[in-house]
């Protein structure tokens, strides 16, 4: 398929030149003799590239610019002039052309542009799509209450540049929940930098986040560019941000306040360019209480917060979850791919997960290398959950394992299940009816000796 290009000029004597000569270089020449009839043109093919002559009468080529940009951002422009001056230039690419030509036309300068800009579509194509597939990636499974809101939050937040607040228990999904604000805002096509505040040591953190000069720390031979600075005009995650000593924790609330730091050794104030995500699996006052987060710091971070529901809030998800892991093509190959029975599926939605969405996943890989049939069921998955250390079974639902009786050990999972929600609801029996999807009454029955 050619590349198809649009020429607008009020030129005749342009118009039939250029086409026959792109047309003979293998492009699909259409042509315009004003912006009226290019705009609607635009609107009915949408060509690859347009270009167009900057003084014509009616509507000029940098209102025809601005026209085309508004409507069909992905379409390259190149504005040709025979009254080319610096100012026209600046304004021209401040609107959006990509290339400014000159007459009388070079025809060598005309196709090496087109050319450029082309290929310059093509990247930004690329892009789109690599970003589209790193948002699927990057995406929150299920269709739950619980994650429908947590994705509303997401699209609400994404566009702000206010921090952003994650809080969730281990494994719920955190730092997906931090990816998928940064490719959803509008710092997608800047860097993400994730911080492990358990992970850096208190003497090295300065440096991780300044960065540092030549010969400020020892050792220090060559100037460091710290995190701050990689994030420009992205997005800076600090995972599990009360590990952070409180000696860094001041450092950072006075960069948060003043949106400035300079590096290690260095003089140069640095202005702070990157939006701020903070995250913790902790209990957040009692973090405060104990002194290891600053409630300052907490009140300058929690400007938007989210919490992320552990995987027990959102059992409806788990069968999603099964299928959008033994679809990942980095874990499993199509010849290794199995599936579940309804049974197994059943029995894996009935466990707590404590370890919520990351526990799960591991569970469905373990199972995946550890069964080789292509189907796994229920027996395979208890047997499995069986093997497993006191603390992950009988800890938590006594001798249940030991049942040989399916019918029995659905049973008495269910008590068991009932009873965890009825704690966790404080015996409130409308709210734990409501959660696990039964009439009230129905939960009476089931709780009545």
């Amino acid at each position: 398929m050619f590349p198809s290009l649009l020429v607008v000029d009020d030129e005749p004597f342009i118009l039939q030149s250029l086409s026959g000569i792109l047309s003979d270089e293998g492009f699909e020449v259409s042509t315009a003799s004003n912006g009226y009839e290019a705009l609607k043109f635009i609107e009915e093919e949408s060509p690859d590239l347009v270009l167009l002559d900057i003084w014509m009468p009616g509507l000029d080529g940098i209102e025809t610019l601005k026209e085309i940009k508004k409507n069909n951002p992905h379409i390259q422009v190149i504005i040709i002039t025979g009254h080319g001056t610096i100012e026209t230039a600046v304004k021209a690419i401040k609107v959006g052309a990509f290339d400014l030509i000159e007459k009388p036309l070079s025809i060598d300068k005309v196709i090496v542009a087109i050319n450029n800009a082309l290929n310059f579509r093509r990247l930004e194509e690329e892009n789109r799509y690599l970003r589209r597939k790193t948002l699927e990636k990057h995406s929150l499974t299920g269709n739950s209450p619980a994650i429908l809101e947590l994705k509303k939050q997401i699209h609400t937040a994404a566009p702000s540049d206010k921090c952003i607040f994650i809080s969730g228990e281990n494994g719920t999904g955190k730092e997906l929940v931090a990816r998928t604000i940064h490719q959803l805002s509008p710092r997608a096509n800047h860097p993400m930098v994730d911080i492990n505040c358990a992970a850096i040591s208190e003497d090295l953190f300065d440096s991780e986040l300044f960065g540092h000069e030549k010969g400020a720390l020892t050792k220090a031979s060559t100037k460091k560019t710290g995190k701050f600075e990689l994030a420009d005009k992205g997005t800076l995650f600090f995972d599990e941000i009360s590990d952070m000593s409180m000696k860094i924790q001041n450092k950072l609330l006075r960069v948060l306040q003043e949106l400035k730091f300079e590096r290690l050794g260095g003089s140069r104030a640095i202005d702070v360019k990157a939006r701020i995500i903070a995250s913790t699996s902790k209990n957040v006052q009692e973090e405060i209480q104990k002194g290891l987060l600053r409630e300052n710091l907490y009140f300058r971070l929690n400007v938007i917060p989210i919490h992320v529901p552990p995987l027990r809030e959102r059992v409806e998800d788990i069968p999603l979850l099964i299928d959008s892991f033994l679809r990942d093509p980095e874990k499993f190959s199509a010849r290794k791919i199995k599936t579940f029975t309804p049974e197994a599926v059943q029995i894996l939605s009935k466990y707590p997960w404590p370890g919520n969405v990351r526990e799960l996943k591991n569970f469905i890989e373990r199972l995946t290398i550890m069964i080789d049939e292509k189907s796994i069921n229920e027996k395979h998955v208890l047997g499995l959950l069986n093997s497993g250390p006191k603390s992950r079974t009988e800890a938590q639902s006594g001798d249940f394992y030991s049942i040989n009786n399916l019918k029995e050990a659905s049973l008495k999972f269910e008590k068991e299940f009932i009873e965890l929600k009825m704690k966790q609801y404080h015996n409130d029996i409308d709210k734990t009816a409501d959660t696990l999807g039964i009439k009230p009454d129905a939960l009476r029955k089931k709780i009545k000796p």
